[in-house]
């Protein structure tokens, strides 16, 4: 940042400019999803911010599949190459920062967002997450960490109190964030919920003290969108910028006569209501995840009333107004700037222009990489001549993404049914079932009676169809949305029944697992396939093709799918979720996903980090030693400290382990180092076994390989609340395998 630059803009600025600058305002062109209207007096342009993680939500886009598909592929190379495709196309829409990504933790297996999400685990989310975000940034766009932090369920998610412990918070909630702001993220969004008692938007421990504190992190916190609640509060809590500073009607005007005429109108001024007519009908309309958009300007008049007052310092809101234009010299967006002085180097830069052919290849790869094999009884790959039946109540259309602020108008969509008939030598389709409803948060009412009023599904007719076929892919899917949980991990309508029916008449049965997340597979061992494409995005349909004729898909479980919700150290109590009286316990600590599974010894149905393939690989040769980079510890084994020090990033343990491709064909391995820690001292509960690090190899036939990879520090270490990070000494386990419950090759190498 050229200090000089933001300094001698900070002494030219009214305080009315200032407050324009840390506050969102509508789009008079009604296509940025947050706007920043500058300061045209001294030559401070707009800043646009766009949705989000699965496209550029601004006309037509590549709609990419899933982030959690991006975290199944368990390569962060990948994800970089995304990050620069979402880049590019931002900056082609004219927009200067992407909401995105979503780093959240899939704690809650039927959470409505899980999808926006790369994983059940810190160290995978990391990784992956940090390439995301430094994809984006080496792009020239500024990229968003988002939802900071512990918003990881949709039921109540504008007031509800997540009660976290601090342990749990600094193992499992944060590290994803701190790799964010370690890759140079540009900005953070702070979550709806509150956090151990505040709101996430005023939460001055988190976002002053370890955001900005701990981590260095020197960008822009902005609020979600109408997640602001008080000015002075959000003021001092760390708030920079509240999004969008506007109403609903506002932002919609630019695309709606009626309501630019409400606008005109302002009835609800003329009858002196407040709140307005139109937020008390909103409130009686809204899901119970959606904020309340009223009111909405805090950091206008509210934040000048508090200024006057003295409950806010005109320094704090200078620093605000700092961060802010601190964002806009990395854009290159500020003149007279000097040479380089811009991070993303764009001053005077023209929009990119997009190769959308290259960006739908794109986002079908990341589909097919990003596909997980659960089972297969030898039926896959199947036969070019194979007659295949495909049965399902969506396979004709492509599942491009979920509902909410992550919808995207794809450039372009391939179905199952249209992939594998291009692939097949016959292909038939019958619905079997009614459709799956695919939500929307920008639905009007009664926008999806037309597709209601379609003729009705012939159960019948579909099981007949699988008779008669070859092979018979039956694709399921659920509905998930921003704003609300699912109801259960069952998938919705006769699914499940058709399935069963579908492979009692066709012993080739393959079911095609279209979901957000886990969902129960009650049929499991009656089929003889079962893929899981999570939302595979815009060019579903060919990815699909690519993985059942032969493509080694090379996706592996990012989460632990159980055989039943109850499996889950979430469920039994209502204090973990969906919570009590706004309140929702943490009280699992950091036994999440298969970390609890584990603990409590339930067998899921799938483990986390599992995934088949066509190839057949062995392992061999193991061998681990501490990293020379490892450096000592104190003579306790602590850090040192009690904040999260950047030291346990740091190697500790080097592992090589030879990788054998014993397969007459190509395939794709994910190699994944668990750590299986010493007994800790006291009373103090470790998990058995935790993910250390990984590396996605693609092996030809025959192919052995000697494969390298890093453990870091911070797998070695857990967080003690009084003596901060600890490394106990001792014996540590390394096991390599295939899964978290599929370990090949151990060894062992004693720390401290």
């Amino acid at each position: 940042m050229s200090d000089g630059r933001v300094d001698g803009l900070l002494s030219d600025l009214t305080l009315d400019e200032k407050l324009r600058l840390v506050r969102g305002r509508p789009d008079p062109e009604g296509r940025a999803t947050g706007y920043v209207p500058g300061v045209e007096r001294l030559d401070i342009p707009p800043l646009r911010l766009v949705d989000g993680p699965l496209g550029v939500r601004d006309r037509e886009a590549t709609a990419f599949p899933a982030t959690i598909a991006l975290g199944a592929s368990w390569d962060p190379d990948l994800a970089r190459r995304l990050g620069r495709a979402l880049a590019a196309e931002t900056r082609a829409r004219g927009h200067d920062v992407l909401l995105a990504p979503g780093l959240n933790i899939v704690r809650v297996p039927t959470g409505g967002r899980n999808f926006e999400y790369l994983s059940e685990d810190p160290v995978l989310t990391s990784a992956v997450g940090a390439a995301y975000v430094d994809g984006v940034e080496t792009g020239g766009v500024g990229a968003t960490a988002k939802h900071f932090v512990a918003n990881n369920q949709e039921h109540r998610r504008d007031t509800v109190d997540a009660v976290v412990p601090e342990r749990a918070l600094r193992e499992i909630y944060l590290p994803g964030f701190r790799a964010a702001v370690d890759a140079d993220a540009s900005a953070v969004m702070a979550a709806y919920n509150r956090v151990n008692g505040h709101y996430m938007s005023e939460n001055r421990r988190l976002l002053e003290g370890v955001l900005r504190g701990e981590w260095g992190f020197d960008g822009v916190v902005m609020s979600d969108w109408w997640g602001t609640h008080d000015a002075a509060a959000a003021a001092e809590g760390g708030l920079d910028l509240e999004m969008p500073g506007a109403s609903a009607v506002e932002l919609f005007a630019p695309h709606s006569r009626w309501l630019r005429a409400m606008l005109r109108l302002r009835l609800s001024d003329r009858l002196d209501l407040d709140p307005p007519l139109l937020w008390r009908l909103t409130d009686r309309l809204a899901d119970e995840g959606q904020p309340d958009p009223y009111p909405f300007d805090f950091f206008g008049d509210p934040l000048r009333r508090a200024i006057d007052d003295g409950l806010v310092a005109e320094a704090t809101l200078d620093r605000k107004v700092r961060h802010v234009l601190g964002l806009y010299e990395r854009a290159g967006l500020l003149d007279g700037r000097s040479e380089g002085s811009a991070r993303w180097g764009r001053a005077g830069d023209t929009a990119p222009s997009v190769d959308w052919d290259a960006h739908h290849d794109l986002a079908r790869e990341v589909a097919r990489r990003g596909t997980v094999l659960l089972a297969n009884d030898g039926t896959l790959p199947l036969g070019e001549d194979d007659s295949l039946a495909v049965v399902g109540p969506n396979a004709d259309e492509a599942k491009v993404g979920g509902g909410g602020s992550s919808e995207v108008t794809p450039t372009r969509t391939v179905s199952p049914v249209e992939g594998l008939r291009a692939g097949a030598s016959r292909v038939t389709f019958e619905r079997g079932v009614k459709r799956v409803a695919n939500p929307s948060m920008f639905d009007l009412p009664g926008s999806g009676l037309r597709r209601r009023l379609r003729a009705g599904p012939d159960f019948d007719a579909a099981v007949r169809a699988a008779a008669d076929a070859d092979a018979a892919i039956v694709v399921v899917q659920d509905g998930a949305t921003e704003s609300e949980d699912r109801t259960s991990m069952a998938l919705p309508g006769e699914q499940d029944r058709l399935v069963r029916a579908v492979a009692a008449e066709n012993p080739r049965t393959v079911v095609v697992c279209r979901s957000s997340g886990p969902v129960e597979m009650p049929w499991a061992s009656e089929v003889a396939a079962v893929v899981q494409t999570w939302y595979p995005g815009q060019a579903d349909g060919a990815a699909l093709a690519d993985v059942l004729f032969g493509a080694d898909p090379g996706g592996r479980l990012p989460l632990t799918v159980g055989r039943r919700f109850e499996d889950y150290t979430v469920a039994g109590d209502q204090r973990r979720y969906p919570g009590v009286n706004e309140h929702v316990h943490y009280d699992e600590g950091i036994f999440v996903g298969y970390r609890g599974f584990d603990r409590d010894g339930v067998a899921p149905r799938y483990p986390f980090g599992h995934g088949r393939s066509y190839a057949d690989f062995a392992y061999a040769d193991l061998a681990v030693e501490r990293a020379a980079a490892a450096g000592g510890t104190d003579g306790d084994g602590t850090d040192g400290g009690g904040t999260d020090g950047g030291d346990l990033d740091a190697p500790a343990i080097d592992v090589t382990v030879t990788v054998a491709n014993r397969a007459g064909r190509p395939g794709r391995e994910v190699v994944q180092a668990y750590v299986e820690p010493p007994d800790p001292p006291g009373a103090t509960a470790r998990p058995g076994r935790e993910l250390g690090g990984f590396v996605s190899v693609a092996l030809d036939p025959g192919e052995r390989r000697a494969v390298p990879l890093s453990v870091p520090r911070r797998a070695l270490a857990r967080y003690d609340p009084g003596a901060g990070w600890t490394v106990d000494p001792g014996e540590y386990a390394v096991v390599v395998g295939r899964s978290a419950r599929g370990g090949r090759v151990r060894a062992t190498v004693t720390v401290g």
